[in-house]
């Protein structure tokens, strides 16, 4: 990459990180000026629904920064992990409890495919990595859908699919979604605040630990127009050896 390219990038990155920023810092500023400026004269229940809307921009605010800080840490060479012997089901489960307290209205349904070995990972980035897809399948599914997390082995690797049902992703847009601020432009996500880093954090963790991930997307046979869109990751189950060599890195 020549200079000219990385200084294009780092102008492009400083216009998209202001933008993202402008948008939660001025929702805050105007409503915290108006509850300064009209506090008297607002009741109990505007004065909550102001108070609420600061706290979610503030939460917006907290996660685009801590998303920033991950991307930060990825393009580092020297990121460090921690591998360990991981039990994926405690993980998937406490995810689930976490990212239910966000959508309560959503459903979520786990399936297991018979007895699942350990995975050879950094348990908080597998843990991440989990968080970014079921929240992901929750906030864009259709209303009262159901997001279905299964798990089975498959050879040497535990495979993990985050089901949803949702406006569809075209496949020429099946890579472009891990790319860094990316977001598809559909009725759905022009709703629904984002950052374009999720899936982008989720793609170099899952790389990192040797995994794979994926996304497809079916129709469904409907006239709704909805699709069924499926995350895959791919984690290779590690023999002692490799363990060892890994462990021996860290």
């Amino acid at each position: 990459m020549d200079n000219k390219e990385t200084e294009q990038n780092y102008e492009d990155f400083i216009s998209t990180v202001s933008h993202e920023l402008r948008t939660p810092l001025t929702s805050i500023r105007g409503f915290s000026q108006t509850m300064l400026a009209s506090w008297d004269r607002l009741d109990d229940e505007s004065k909550k629904k102001f108070i609420k809307i600061i706290e979610e921009q503030s939460n917006r605010l907290i996660h685009l920064v801590e998303n920033m800080l991950t991307v930060t840490k990825l393009q580092k060479s020297n990121n460090h992990l921690v591998f360990n012997e991981t039990d994926i089901k405690p993980t998937i489960e406490q995810t689930v409890m976490i990212v239910k307290n966000q959508y309560p209205t959503h459903n979520f349904n786990i399936k297991y495919d018979g007895t699942l070995p350990k995975i050879f990972v950094d348990k908080d980035k597998f843990q991440q990595i989990m968080t970014n897809l079921i929240e992901n399948s929750a906030k864009y599914s259709s209303e009262n859908s159901t997001t279905t997390i299964s798990s089975a082995q498959k050879n040497n690797n535990v495979e993990i699919s985050v089901t949803n049902i949702g406006i569809g992703i075209d496949e020429k847009d099946y890579e472009k979604i891990f790319t860094k601020f990316s977001r598809i432009d559909n009725p759905l996500t022009r709703k629904v605040q984002g950052s374009g880093l999720g899936l982008y954090i989720t793609k170099n963790l899952v790389e990192k630990m040797d995994g794979q991930i994926s996304v497809s997307s079916t129709p469904l046979n409907d006239k709704s127009g909805l699709s069924e869109i499926t995350f895959k990751v791919l984690m290779p189950v590690k023999s002692i050896e490799e363990q060892a060599r890994i462990k021996c890195k860290q």
